[in-house]
């Protein structure tokens, strides 16, 4: 693949072709599937369920839910792992906000995860439609979760600001990989730059968002460069780690170097709880928006992020007030 990062190779033979026995995709056995396709096929949304190939698409629309791709379906970057076609982007739908909100009221979703390709060939990279999308969602379902998981912006603080001033709940901006493979498997990106995008966009907002971001394993990394990342990230002030096994989406993308066993994802999630994130989820079909739902952001924050957002509406409510979203036992356990 052609990419505008330093150039590295990586041995094609190293590719694994036979799948584990523990990775296994779902096929489709549940109407809310099929519910699900109509809907995103009638309002014309991207997700990134499909244009990722994600191996859970089957049964995260099977529960209804889905990850919404916003700016098109053409990414600016051609990133060594990613199944999104690499070309001339589109220009922006102006009425696309208003389709996922509406996508979003019909689905009656507690909690969204909204995504874009790279838009390098924008000055802001996307920033302020991904701030129209979250107004336009938060306006048609005012109770819901709004994550969003964007690029870096190419550290441009004025864009970072645009989609931080829309209140998320949820940043979510992927690390991917360790720092050594970063120019292979990531084009223009930078594994210092995304530490610093984590890092800044909670800053903007004095810390009142949960910040997350991902990892893929089996690209040959080392096991203490796992561990150096997840220092590097708890650094960035990142609280929500998900770690998943890289999957090869066409001979063309690169290859699969390892399949880590279930027990080694099970050993890297203690440890990452032990250094100290507050939620974890890892497994190998473990993606950045797989089962987003399960997650509530620390009540202290999402209080703080809706009383902020009340306030700027001018209405005179505090958190007491608020509908929050009740958190499962466990869960509460889990972020302790």
């Amino acid at each position: 693949m052609s990419s505008c990062g330093p150039k590295m190779k990586m041995d094609p033979a190293l590719h694994r072709d036979k799948k584990p026995s523990w990775i296994k995709v779902r096929l489709p056995n549940n109407p809310a599937f099929w519910s699900t396709k109509s809907l995103i096929t009638d309002l014309k949304l991207v997700t990134v369920c499909e244009e990722a190939q994600c191996p859970n698409r089957w049964e995260c629309w099977g529960q209804g839910t889905a990850t919404f791709m916003i700016a098109g379906d053409k990414c600016t970057r051609a990133c060594g792992f990613c199944a999104v076609k690499t070309a001339k982007p589109n220009a922006l739908e102006s009425d696309e906000p208003a389709r996922v909100a509406e996508a979003t009221r019909r689905m009656n979703l507690r909690h969204v995860v909204i995504t874009a390709v790279a838009r390098d060939d924008l000055r802001d990279g996307g920033a302020e439609h991904f701030k129209l999308t979250i107004d336009a969602v938060r306006q048609a379902n005012p109770e819901i979760i709004i994550e969003v998981l964007v690029p870096d912006f190419n550290d441009r603080d004025w864009a970072l600001s645009m989609v931080m001033d829309a209140r998320p709940h949820i940043f979510n901006h992927n690390l991917e990989t360790v720092e050594r493979l970063t120019p292979l498997v990531r084009s223009r990106a930078q594994y210092q730059r995304s530490l610093t995008v984590l890092k800044k966009a909670k800053a903007m907002v004095n810390g009142k968002v949960a910040t997350k971001s991902g990892i893929m394993l089996g690209l040959g990394e080392r096991h203490e460069e796992i561990l150096r990342a997840m220092d590097d990230l708890l650094s960035a002030d990142v609280t929500v780690l998900t770690l998943g096994q890289y999957l090869r989406p066409t001979p063309k993308h690169l290859p699969v170097v390892d399949y880590i066993t279930p027990d080694a994802f099970d050993e890297y999630k203690a440890i990452a709880l032990a250094k100290g994130f507050r939620h974890v989820a890892s497994g190998p079909l473990v993606r950045s928006s797989y089962h987003a739902a399960d997650f509530r952001p620390e009540l202290d924050v999402l209080e703080a992020i809706e009383a902020d957002v009340r306030a700027a509406q001018g209405l005179e409510l505090g958190p007491e007030h608020l509908s929050l979203p009740a958190i499962k036992p466990a869960l509460i356990k889990a972020i302790a």
